[in-house]
C-alpha cells in the first residue's frame, strides 16, 4: 500500500455549470486544520489489514482544487468493479441525449429483456414498460440491474467501449451485461477498473470534464440520487434517498459495486474546507460475514477520514 503525501496549507440538465462550481459559492470560508486530521492513518491501517488476509485493495484520493493526489494505494492496477462499470453506460446514454440520438421518452418494455434478478427495483414494479430517462435514474439511484441491461441493449456495447476510448481511459472497461449466473462462455464480470481512473472519472463529473458540461452535469445529477450510503456514505450522515442538497453545504455523488467477494465505491465528497474525489477496491474472499463486515468496515473508516478532510 501506498502512503499519504505531507499535508500542505492551506433530458440534459438546463443547468451546464460544473456541480463543483456551483456549490464552491455556497461553502463557507476554509478552516486551518491540523495535519493530524488531514491524514488517513487509519484507512491505510484498515486496508493493510485487509492485504495481509488476502485480500486485493486499492485507493485513490484526489483534491478537487489543487489537482494533487492526497492517498494512493495500488490505484493503477485493475480489479473486478461490479456495478461501478454502470458509469461509463450512463455517460453514453447522457450523450445520446444531448445530441438527440437518443430520446429520454423511447420506451423500452421489459418482457424483451432477459431475465436477471441481481438488483434494483424494476423487476418488481408493475409498469412493463418505462422510458429511457427514467431507467438511467434507476440503473443510478438503486443499481437496478435490469433498468442497466436494457440501457446497455439500447446503446449496444461497442459503443460503451468506444466513449471508454474516446476519455482515453485504459483500465476501465464494461464486460459484459449483468446476469445472475456467469458461465463459462461468459466474460467473467460486469467490469474492470482502476482507483486511479474511477477517481480520476468522479472529478471530471463535477467539473464539467466528461464528453461536455451538459453531460458531466447529467450524469452528475443522476448519481447525486444514489440510494446506497452504506460504505463511504455512511460517515457522512446523509439522508440516502434524499441528499442532493444537503443543508450543511456538503456535496456528495458517489456509486458502488457490489459480487460475490467485490466491493468498490467512487465519489465526490466535497465541504467547508476541502473537496475530494475518491476510488476504493477490495476483493476479498468471502467466506463469512465477519470477512465481509471487514471489508465494509475498511470502507466506513476510510469514509470517517475523508470526511475529516473535507469538514
Amino acid at each position: 500500500m501506498g502512503t499519504p503525501p505531507e499535508p500542505r496549507p492551506s433530458e440534459p440538465r438546463r443547468d451546464t455549470q460544473p456541480l463543483r462550481g456551483r456549490r464552491r459559492a455556497t461553502r463557507r470560508a476554509p478552516r486551518r486544520s491540523s495535519p493530524a486530521r488531514r491524514t488517513f492513518t487509519a484507512t491505510l491501517a484498515a486496508l493493510e489489514d485487509l492485504a495481509e488476509s488476502g485480500a486485493r485493495v486499492a485507493v485513490h484520493v484526489r483534491d478537487l482544487d489543487r489537482h494533487t493526489v492526497v492517498l494512493e494505494g495500488d490505484d493503477f492496477l485493475t480489479h473486478p468493479i461490479g456495478g461501478l462499470g454502470v458509469v461509463p453506460l450512463l455517460v453514453e446514454v447522457a450523450a445520446g441525449f444531448q445530441t438527440g440520438t437518443l430520446d429520454p421518452l423511447e420506451i423500452i418494455e421489459r418482457e424483451k429483456l432477459d431475465r436477471v434478478s441481481a438488483s434494483g427495483v424494476w423487476q418488481h414494479l408493475k409498469a412493463p414498460a418505462l422510458p429511457l430517462g427514467d431507467l438511467a435514474v434507476l440503473a443510478a439511484a438503486t443499481g437496478d440491474a435490469l433498468a442497466a441491461n436494457a440501457l446497455l441493449d439500447r446503446v449496444g456495447l461497442d459503443a460503451v467501449r468506444a466513449r471508454i476510448d474516446a476519455m482515453d481511459l485504459t483500465s476501465l472497461a464494461l464486460l459484459d451485461k449483468a446476469r445472475d449466473r456467469r458461465g463459462p462462455d461468459d466474460a467473467p464480470h460486469f467490469a474492470l477498473g482502476s482507483a486511479r481512473e474511477l477517481a480520476h472519472v468522479f472529478s471530471g463529473l463535477v467539473n464539467g470534464k466528461i464528453v461536455s458540461a451538459a453531460v458531466s452535469a447529467q450524469v452528475a445529477e443522476w448519481l447525486s440520487l444514489n440510494h446506497d450510503l452504506s460504505l463511504v456514505g455512511a460517515a457522512t450522515g446523509l439522508d440516502p434517498f434524499s441528499h442532493e442538497d444537503d443543508e450543511h453545504g456538503l456535496l456528495f455523488i458517489n456509486k458502488t459495486g457490489r459480487d460475490p467477494g467485490i466491493r468498490s465505491e467512487a465519489g465526490v465528497l466535497a465541504g467547508p474546507r476541502a473537496g475530494l474525489s475518491y476510488a476504493m477496491i477490495v476483493c476479498f474472499d468471502d467466506l463469512s460475514i465477519v470477512h465481509r463486515l471487514r471489508a465494509h468496515e475498511a470502507f466506513r473508516t476510510f469514509g470517517l477520514e475523508l470526511m475529516e478532510f473535507v469538514y
